[in-house]
C-alpha cells in the first residue's frame, strides 16, 4: 500500500502560525521534501521534531529527485511537501512532486495554512471576489511587458510578489501604466516589522520604499478608476511643490512616473503654481 503525500503550509514568518495539524503531520511523516533543508530543520527543531529525513526539493530540483520521492511514496512512506514558507505549489516549488504522485494514483492531502496571497488579500480593502494571482512577475523582456498590460487591462484585483531588490522598478512600471490605480504594498507579513502601504500606483512609486523582506503587492481591478489620473498626477504634483521642489524638478519626477512627457507635465505644474499664487 503507497504512503500519502501531505501538502503542509508552515509559517511564512511568525512561527506562531503553525497549525497544529501541520505540527502533528510533520512529526508524523517518515520523510519530509523541503524547499531548504537547513530552513526546515530550523521549524522542526521549533517544533521538537528531530532525527526527521530531509530531500532537498527546490526550484532547480532534478528529475530524478522527484522520481525518488515518488518511489518511497509507492513504497508506502509517507512524505510531507513544505517550502520556505506559506504553501507549497503556490509560487513556489513541488508541482512536479504532487502532479506525480497523483498520476501514479498516490493520495495527496492538503493540510491548509499560512498564506502571504490570503493574507495580503484580506488586509488590502482592495478585493471583495474575485482576483487574479500572478505570483512572481518576469523579471525582463517582452514577457514582463506582457504581464504589465495584463495588470492594466485585468477587471479583478491582481495580487504580485515581488523581491526587495526589484519592487521599486515595479512599482515604476506599474504606475507608468496605470498611475491612479489604487494599491496595497504589504512587506514582511506577520514578522515583526510588517508593514502595509496604501495609495495610488503613482504615489507608491515615489514613497521610499525600504527594500527589505518579501514583498506581496494587491493591484486595484480596472473598474472605471483610469478616469481619475488627471486628479492623482495634480496631488502628485501638489505634494512635490508642498515639499520645496521647484517646477522644474517636480516635472522630472512625476513625468518618469506617469505615461506623460515631460513638457506635458511641465505646463500643468505651471498651471497649478498660478492657480496657487495668481498674484
Amino acid at each position: 500500500m503507497s504512503g500519502t503525500l501531505y501538502v503542509v503550509s508552515t509559517p511564512i514568518g511568525n512561527l506562531g502560525d503553525v497549525s497544529g495539524r501541520a505540527a502533528e503531520t510533520l512529526k508524523l511523516v517518515e520523510r519530509v521534501a523541503a524547499e531548504d533543508t537547513r530552513r526546515t530543520r530550523a521549524l522542526l527543531t521549533h517544533l521538537g521534531i528531530d532525527r526527521k529525513l530531509l530531500t532537498k526539493l527546490d526550484a532547480n530540483v532534478p528529475e530524478r529527485i522527484v522520481e525518488q520521492l515518488v518511489e518511497h511514496l509507492d513504497a508506502g512512506e509517507n512524505v510531507a511537501l513544505v517550502t520556505d514558507a506559506g504553501t507549497p505549489s503556490v509560487s513556489d516549488p513541488g508541482s512536479a512532486l504532487v502532479r506525480r504522485a497523483a498520476e501514479r494514483g498516490i493520495t495527496v492531502v492538503a493540510i491548509p495554512g499560512p498564506s502571504a496571497v490570503t493574507a495580503a488579500v484580506s488586509v488590502s480593502g482592495l478585493v471583495d471576489g474575485p482576483f487574479l494571482f500572478l505570483g512572481f512577475l518576469s523579471r525582463r523582456g517582452e514577457k514582463r511587458k506582457r504581464a504589465i498590460r495584463r495588470i492594466a487591462a485585468s477587471p479583478e484585483p491582481v495580487v504580485l510578489f515581488e523581491a526587495p531588490a526589484r519592487i521599486r522598478a515595479t512599482l515604476g512600471e506599474l504606475a507608468q501604466a496605470m498611475p491612479a490605480r489604487r494599491a496595497c504594498v504589504l512587506r514582511e507579513l506577520t514578522k515583526v516589522h510588517e508593514e502595509a502601504v496604501r495609495g495610488t500606483l503613482v504615489e507608491l512609486a515615489a514613497r521610499d520604499v525600504t527594500e527589505r523582506g518579501e514583498f506581496t503587492l494587491v493591484v486595484e481591478g480596472k473598474g472605471d478608476v483610469d478616469v481619475e489620473t488627471d486628479v492623482d498626477i495634480d496631488r502628485l504634483i501638489g505634494e512635490r511643490l508642498d515639499a520645496g521642489d521647484s517646477p522644474r524638478t517636480v516635472a522630472d519626477s512625476v513625468s518618469a512616473l506617469v505615461e506623460a512627457s515631460r513638457r506635458e507635465i511641465y505646463a500643468r505644474v505651471l498651471e497649478l503654481v498660478r492657480a496657487r499664487d495668481p498674484d
